[in-house]
C-alpha cells in the first residue's frame, strides 16, 4: 500500500510480483475479507483493507521497537528511577537533589513527574513512584507508610530586577515596606512564617500577584513586576539566569526539603547516592542515617 502497487514493492521487498500477490491473496482467504478491488488497471485497497494495514503497520513499528530495546544494551542494564517533585520545590533545586543519580556507574534512566504532593503520595503508595522530593515531611494524616529523609535546609533571599532595586530607597529590610512583592503560593511550605516575619517587623509590601508555581513567580520577577524570595542556596544560580539581584538575606525563616520514600533504609542505590549527595553537596551537612515515619515529629 506504501509502495502503490505491487510491482513497486516487489522490487523494494526482492520478490516477484507473483509471490507478493499469492501472499495477499492467501491473506484474503485467510481472513475471509477482500483486501483490494480493482480499478481499470488497477487495484486499490478497500474499507477493510485500509484498516488491516493500519493495524500492520502499527504491528512492524511495535515489533521494531521491540528489536531495538533488546538489542540496546545499554537500554538492558540502566536502573530506572521514578520521581515525584511537589510543585512548590523550585526546578533548580529538584534538578541538583537529582543529579548525583546521574553519576552513578550504572546507567540511570528517569522517569519525573511534578504536581501536588498529596497525589504524588498516593502514587508512590502504589508503587508507581518510587521517591518523591518536596519542601515538608509527609503530612501525618495520610495512610501512607513513608518515610521522610531530611536532605537540609535553606534560608531565604530576597531578589529583584536591577531596575526595580534602583527604585526602592532606604537599606533592607526597610526597603521592602510598600514595594512590589510576588508572594510564593500557599503550597510554599514557609509562605506562613515569611509573612510573620515582615508584620514582625512592620514590614507591608504591596503585593502584586501570588504564584503557585515558582518558575512563572521568578519570571515576573525578572520582568520587574516585584521582589520576591527563593533558597539562599540557589542564590547564584538565581541571579545568573534571571538576571537580578539581591537585595537581602532573610536568615531566621527557613525552607526544608525531604526526600520521601517507602523505604526506611535506602535499597535503591540511586534513591541512596540522591540523599547523601545532596546532604553532603548541596546543604553542607553531614548524611543524616536516621529517618522518620510519617507519625513521628521532629
Amino acid at each position: 500500500m506504501k509502495a502503490g502497487s505491487i510491482t513497486a514493492a516487489s522490487k523494494q521487498l526482492h520478490l516477484t510480483p507473483q509471490s507478493i500477490s499469492g501472499q495477499l491473496s492467501e491473506l484474503a482467504d485467510r481472513l475471509g475479507v477482500e483486501l483490494f478491488r480493482r480499478v481499470g488497471r488497477g487495484l486499490e485497497p478497500t474499507d477493510m483493507g485500509r484498516r488491516i494495514f493500519s493495524y500492520a503497520d502499527e504491528i512492524f513499528a511495535i515489533s521494531h521497537e521491540l528489536l531495538e530495546v533488546a538489542l540496546d544494551q545499554a537500554s538492558r542494564q540502566s536502573l530506572s528511577l521514578r520521581i515525584g517533585i511537589a510543585g512548590s520545590v523550585p526546578k533548580s533545586i529538584a534538578y541538583r537533589v537529582v543529579e548525583p543519580a546521574l553519576r552513578l556507574e550504572q546507567p540511570v534512566r528517569l522517569l519525573c513527574r511534578e504536581g501536588d504532593l498529596t497525589l504524588l503520595l498516593a502514587e508512590m503508595a502504589v508503587h508507581q513512584l518510587d521517591l518523591v522530593i518536596a519542601d515538608r515531611p509527609m503530612p501525618a494524616n495520610l495512610n501512607v507508610r513513608g518515610y521522610n529523609h531530611r536532605l537540609g535546609e535553606s534560608d531565604l533571599t530576597v531578589f529583584g530586577a536591577p531596575e526595580l532595586i534602583r527604585a526602592l530607597s532606604g537599606p533592607f529590610p526597610a526597603l521592602l515596606d510598600k514595594a512590589p512583592f510576588l508572594l510564593p503560593g500557599e503550597e510554599f511550605a514557609a509562605r506562613t512564617k515569611l509573612i510573620e516575619w515582615l508584620e514582625k517587623r512592620q514590614l507591608y509590601p504591596r503585593i502584586v500577584g501570588e504564584f503557585d508555581d515558582g518558575a512563572l513567580l521568578k519570571a515576573f520577577g525578572q520582568a520587574g513586576a516585584g521582589l520576591f524570595v527563593a533558597p539562599t542556596v540557589i542564590a547564584d544560580y538565581v541571579i545568573r539566569q534571571y538576571a537580578v539581584r539581591a537585595v537581602g538575606r532573610i536568615e531566621t525563616v527557613t525552607e526544608q526539603f525531604y526526600a520521601i520514600t517507602t523505604e526506611r533504609r535506602l535499597l535503591h542505590p540511586a534513591i541512596a547516592a540522591i540523599v547523601k549527595a545532596t546532604q553532603h553537596e548541596l546543604f553542607g551537612q553531614a548524611p543524616r542515617s536516621k529517618t522518620k515515619r510519617m507519625a513521628d515529629t521532629d
